[in-house]
């Protein structure tokens, strides 16, 4: 219930029309002249905020920054590592172009400039800024839903399009080479388990033996763990575990034979229980720092790349590393022969081995860095695969393999069954039928004129000359009884 307040001033007295909000604080609806407008605008108001269409008109006037910061983010519910994506391009792409707008004057004229200077004054690429549009346009949504604005500034908005790049699948004799490269067993299992089951990272290195049935050759995907890589993350867990995959719903996977004996025989040597991590990361251990055995004359290696000056340097030195900056092999090894030589005069202390922060859990970076990359580089198969690549052939070979789309879909656990019919013909080679097919259309033998096919043709002929002349006869027949008929009419 809404009532006046009545305001002396200068001009005499003023009414107040006031009315409480949804919470229960005091608003005002305007101030007027008379005690009948008053009384007109605080029930306008009231009726507005039943039927949800008043808000707090002070909200409005915040700047988007201060909004962002107070109200969305602290109360939007996303998962952690997106929580971390979206903290960085607030800060770093979407509140400093646009966070000193009020809310009430964002309009898409704003949102446009911000997307062009992203492109033309800071370089962002087209994935970085559609990635930024994405989490202006979740903070505009919570705000128009809200009612702290009344119109969504970024939608109708384009950003920069982003080409889609065609997906590499290795084939089974090059994943061959990569684990052939591989020199750690459990390194080998694990990566012989990512692609025999598509499991994505987290729920890989989540696995535990209590998650196997050997009898049912089943292996249950229940859990997933993600791992925070920013320096503000919350009472500084790097690893969390989940309890839910990225679907948010268990499932089941048959293993082959094989796969079971291997695992079956990795627990039984390594000592595992139930609620052992299955692939725990390795204990660091301290690499010797590398010196070059002999080192090339630099005149002999050229001059670097000009460096922003303009200025180039001889490969094979320390200037070059430094200055050019250059990070050839050679300029290293100088730079690597350099420190030896300074350790072995005690003039510099061996720097400590880095330590691997985990809790068991094997990081990502880690792995790569350490055990996937060494291992495709020394399989040379001629391109750029990640670990995750592996649940892109898991996919692939089984649909190549004739296996059906939806068990596919259900087996990598995704939430649409087109994004598994992105795999239908990755392959290398999967359109050579239809090329095949075309080139056998298009150099089929002409058919050769046989005296057969001659005499076939004579006939034909015949034979259309026949009908052409039978058709005559009948016309011509009906016609003289017509005409017979219309004399005896």
């Amino acid at each position: 219930m809404g009532w006046v307040e009545e305001r002396q001033g200068p001009r005499g007295t003023r009414f107040i029309a006031v009315y409480r909000d949804v919470r229960g604080a005091k608003r005002s609806a305007g101030t007027y002249r008379s005690e009948k407008e008053a009384i007109k605008a605080w029930h306008r108001a009231e009726e507005g905020l039943s039927v949800g269409k008043v808000g707090d008109p002070k909200r409005s006037r915040q700047t988007l920054a201060r909004y962002a910061e107070a109200e969305w983010f602290p109360n939007h519910v996303i998962e952690l590592t997106t929580r971390e994506n979206y903290r960085y391009l607030l800060n770093r792409y979407v509140l400093p172009g646009l966070g000193h707008i009020r809310m009430v004057e964002l309009i898409p004229h704003h949102v446009r400039e911000w997307i062009a200077d992203l492109h033309n004054e800071h370089g962002a690429r087209p994935p970085t800024i559609r990635e930024a549009k994405v989490v202006l346009d979740a903070i505009l949504t919570t705000a128009l839903n809200d009612q702290v604005v009344l119109i969504h500034a970024g939608r109708g908005v384009k950003t920069p399009p982003v080409a889609r790049k065609p997906r590499r699948i290795i084939t089974v004799e090059q994943y061959d080479a990569i684990y052939a490269a591989l020199h750690d067993d459990t390194m080998r299992l694990l990566v012989e388990t990512k692609i025999e089951t598509g499991l994505r990272w987290g729920e890989l290195t989540e696995l535990r033996p209590r998650d196997l049935d050997p009898k049912a050759r089943v292996l249950t995907v229940s859990r997933a763990v993600v791992e925070l890589k920013a320096r503000g993350r919350p009472d500084g867990v790097r690893f969390v575990v989940k309890d839910y995959p990225k679907d948010k719903e268990w499932r089941q996977l048959s293993l082959t034979v094989r796969l079971v004996k291997q695992i079956r025989a990795h627990i039984k040597s390594n000592r595992l229980g139930p609620g052992d991590l299955l692939f725990p990361c390795p204990a660091p251990t301290e690499t010797p720092h590398r010196r070059p055995a002999q080192l090339p004359d630099p005149e002999t290696l050229g001059l670097t790349q000009p460096n922003v000056m303009g200025r180039q340097y001889q490969h094979g030195t320390l200037t070059a590393y430094q200055s050019a900056p250059c990070r050839c092999r050679h300029c290293k090894d100088a730079v690597a022969s350099y420190r030896a030589a300074r350790r072995a005069a005690g003039r510099d202390s061996p720097r400590r081995p880095r330590q691997v922060h985990t809790d068991g859990h094997i990081p990502n970076r880690w792995f790569r860095s350490n055990i996937w990359d060494p291992a495709v580089a020394a399989a040379d198969i001629g391109f750029r695969v990640t670990p995750h690549g592996l649940r892109h052939a898991h996919a692939s070979w089984l649909l190549a393999g004739g296996a059906d789309l939806q068990v596919v879909k259900e087996r990598l656990g995704h939430g649409s069954i087109a994004t598994t019919g992105k795999y239908l013909h990755a392959l290398p080679g999967a359109d050579q039928a239809a090329l095949d097919a075309l080139d056998a259309f298009r150099s089929r033998p002409a058919i050769a004129a046989t005296p057969g096919a001659a005499a076939r043709e004579d006939e034909l002929s015949e034979m259309r000359d026949l009908v052409a002349r039978l058709s005559k006869m009948l016309e011509t027949t009906g016609e003289s009884t017509g005409e017979a008929r219309s004399g005896t009419g």
